[in-house]
């Protein structure tokens, strides 16, 4: 017989999801729960048809006995965390049918703040053994995909906008304004929907130039942080085949999360630079150096896999699987070979976390770029973003956290602000 899941450990379960921690779901899991059950009621009392993308889900677990029961055990094993949420496979599917042709949708008060759907659906089932596994399953993962594109397919679309008003509980409306500073970026206030032409077109927006100054234009020794969010950590001597990743540690191994870059070993030893981005954060992210882009990858990964233990709940917040998610999750790779040669080459890696895991490149092989030029952005999901830098180049300017425990609590950095300079 199982062992019983006590209060403290669900608790601790939730607290350590990603969503919690990035603030697109709220502090109290109760809010989650209730959203769940909400969730399950409507999927229970759909009739339609499944929407194409989750049509090929279906066909996939009618195929694969073997995937199907491990949907159904992770189900089975998320009730026991939670019991109101959805009950069975299939109203697990109709659930993501609701998903893909929803919003996210602001509230005013903060224990309602849902704006990771999908993530709210999953996060019971992602802490649980059996989740652990489905979410690392590569034909679940690609069928995940699917209904993530399909989902970001309606957020680029103008039916997304139905969010985007001045109202208490709009993404324009005061309270919005002044939590995700607004008046930072260039939007239309006067015009409808603040002339955005997508909630996506909203989620990453640009930003006004005269907000993030660039202050090291003139210093070519120093590097800039590639986007807005906060220090998770500096990690030092990465190695480039690390056997175990699935640690509390989270060694980076240079193999898995550099792709198919044939010059890793430029790398090997060298310190790592990880960030993440929370739900208020600009999304966009920009170069740290100047120099000229000699390689740009996507790699296609997973998107709901976290670390599990199954012998200890760790307390720290979602941020604690971010290392792992470095190696295996849906990312981009970036190469820049700075024109300042005690800086070397420096790796940018975006890396997509939960929800649609959108990574967009806007920079090509031969490219050159200045520090503060836009390369890529993220469309909307969480995100984390990691910079690689050759041995023994540069010294940090910012709090470097700590190898072994990661928080949610990390120094802030802001696009175009110095992180570091050539030793």
């Amino acid at each position: 017989m199982s062992k019983p899941i006590t209060a403290a450990e669900i608790e601790a379960r939730y607290r350590n999801s990603y969503g919690r921690a990035a603030g697109y779901l709220p502090g109290d899991r109760r809010a989650v729960e209730a959203w769940q059950a909400d969730l399950a009621r409507r999927a229970r009392a759909r009739t339609d048809g499944h929407v194409p993308s989750v049509q090929k889900l279906a066909e996939l677990l009618g195929k694969d006995k073997e995937l199907a029961d491990l949907v159904t055990q992770t189900v089975k094993e998320a009730l026991r965390l939670h019991d109101q949420g959805v009950r069975n496979t299939e109203e697990m599917l109709a659930a993501l049918d609701l998903v893909t042709g929803t919003a996210p949708e602001y509230r005013l008060d903060p224990k309602q703040r849902i704006f990771f759907p999908m993530s709210a659906l999953f996060v019971y089932m992602m802490a649980t053994k059996s989740g652990n596994e489905l979410f690392k399953h590569q034909q679940f993962n690609k069928a995940l995909r699917g209904i993530l594109k399909a989902w970001c397919e309606f957020l680029d679309s103008p039916r997304s906008r139905y969010v985007l008003h001045d109202g208490p509980e709009g993404w324009l409306g005061q309270a919005a304004y002044e939590q995700f500073k607004l008046y930072e970026f260039d939007y239309r206030p006067e015009a409808a929907y603040g002339g955005f032409a997508s909630y996506n077109a909203f989620f990453h927006r640009p930003i006004k130039p005269e907000f993030r100054p660039n202050g090291a234009l003139h210093d070519l020794r120093a590097v800039v942080s590639a986007n807005d969010g906060k220090v998770v950590r500096v990690y030092p001597n990465a190695q480039l085949d690390v056997p175990k990743i699935e640690v509390k540690a989270q060694p980076y191994s240079l193999d898995l999360m550099l792709g198919k870059y044939r010059k890793k070993g430029d790398f090997a030893g060298g310190d790592i630079f990880q960030s993440f981005l929370s739900g208020a954060d600009y999304h966009r992210w920009h170069a740290p150096v100047d120099g000229v882009v000699e390689y740009v990858e996507k790699v296609p990964g997973l998107q709901f896999s976290e670390l599990y233990d199954t012998d200890h709940v760790d307390p720290s917040a979602g941020t604690l699987s971010q290392g792992y998610q470095a190696n295996v999750n849906t990312r981009g790779i970036v190469v820049i070979r700075s024109e300042s040669p005690d800086i070397g080459k420096v790796c940018v890696v975006p890396v997509g976390i939960t929800e649609i895991s959108s990574v967009d490149i806007t920079v090509q092989e031969g490219d050159r770029v200045t520090r503060g030029d836009e390369i890529g952005r993220f469309s909307y999901g969480g995100s984390s973003m990691c910079l690689v830098f050759q041995p023994g180049r540069v010294e940090f300017t910012v709090p470097p956290g700590r190898k072994d425990v990661v928080g949610d609590d990390g120094a802030p950095v802001f696009v175009n602000g110095t992180i570091a300079r050539a030793k």
